[in-house]
């Protein structure tokens, strides 16, 4: 089993949460995994949209609900951005998702849970909770080395042990 390393970043405006996608934008190398999960309008697709510009994306970032998956150039590298929340486990494996969890881009998985088993073992997993108005807490598992040390970056620049 992998190491993991679980840390919380608080946000206490919509700037918070950006600040805390182009950190780890500035972190992303090919392979990158990102798998999202939340309530409802939590801010998911908001994470992934300052995430994609922290990479460069030019343009318009958006949900890719009815689509499933989105392709977009970034200026370091490419990203798919994938919501999985209409899939279920078995049409999502169909999908050949491997073939971006292990490209040479970074996957950004909104709904992630859905889809767990098809996960690769490694990644960054976020639980963003929304706490009333502009707030959220945004639990952070870091699974693997490289996401440990992610977290222990995050840590050091004031995320919180849970």
């Amino acid at each position: 089993m992998s190491e993991q390393m679980e840390v919380i970043w608080m946000t206490e405006n919509e700037g918070d949460t950006v600040r805390l996608a182009q950190l780890l934008a500035g972190w992303a190398v090919p392979g990158t995994v990102l798998a999202l999960d939340g309530d409802l309008g939590a801010g998911k697709t908001r994470f992934s949209q300052a995430f994609a510009a922290g990479i460069g994306v030019p343009g318009v970032v958006n949900s890719p609900t009815f689509t499933i998956i989105k392709e977009y150039k970034g200026a370091q590298l490419p990203l798919y951005h994938m919501d999985v929340y209409r899939l279920s486990e078995d049409e999502a494996d169909e999908l050949g998702l491997d073939d971006y969890f292990f490209g040479d881009g970074v996957t950004i998985v909104e709904w992630a849970s859905l889809i767990e088993a098809l996960l690769p073992p490694d990644r960054l997993q976020m639980y963003i909770t929304h706490l009333g108005d502009e707030a959220r807490r945004i639990t952070i598992t870091g699974i693997g080395a490289q996401y440990v040390t992610w977290c222990k970056q995050l840590q050091a620049i004031g995320a919180r042990n849970k």
